[in-house]
């Protein structure tokens, strides 16, 4: 389970920068910065597919700015269903490669993973390098099935409330 966490990094390049909610004002700044940081086909991602005419949730999506308001990161989740179980899927997350490496994208997970939890969602899912997300409590799922060509071994789970992935298996499919 999480605890509370502050809302600017704890690092010193990081302590630059404040998280604030995103706005609609930020959409257009975000998607640049995501394009920036990933592969030129990131939208052809299966995950994507799961994103495809869905809203992000607004109220759990984050950035981080400078103090001249230069974005530095941004994190978004998206509502799917597991097995026709409720579940944010967590991702994009992002960091200007001027920024990276100085704790900024943890304080964006910890700020976020906190108000998903304060919102009472109950799991979350993504599709990542199990080493980086195993510090904020990410584990292997086995029975979770995203649309293929993902890799199995990349789909982590964790649980906001205690054992919220208990029996929580099947297709991930969209939450219309």
């Amino acid at each position: 389970m999480l605890r509370g966490f502050p809302r600017k990094c704890t690092r010193a390049q990081a302590e630059l920068f404040t998280l604030t909610q995103e706005g609609p004002d930020d959409w257009w700044e975000v998607e640049a910065l995501y394009d920036l940081c990933f592969a030129p086909g990131r939208t052809a991602l299966s995950s994507y597919r799961l994103r495809d005419d869905v809203a992000p949730i607004a109220d759990l999506g984050r950035v981080a700015r400078d103090e001249s308001g230069i974005l530095g990161g941004a994190i978004r989740y998206w509502p799917v269903r597991v097995g026709g179980h409720r579940t944010l899927l967590l991702g994009p997350i992002a960091v200007h490669p001027t920024a990276q490496g100085e704790g900024l994208g943890g304080a964006l997970m910890r700020d976020s993973l906190a108000a998903a939890q304060a919102h009472g969602w109950r799991r979350v899912l993504l599709v990542g390098d199990a080493p980086y997300y195993a510090r904020f409590g990410f584990e292997r799922l086995s029975g979770v099935e995203m649309p293929p060509p993902t890799n199995p071994e990349r789909v982590l789970g964790l649980s906001l409330q205690p054992d919220a992935w208990r029996g929580v298996a099947g297709k991930v499919t969209q939450d219309t």
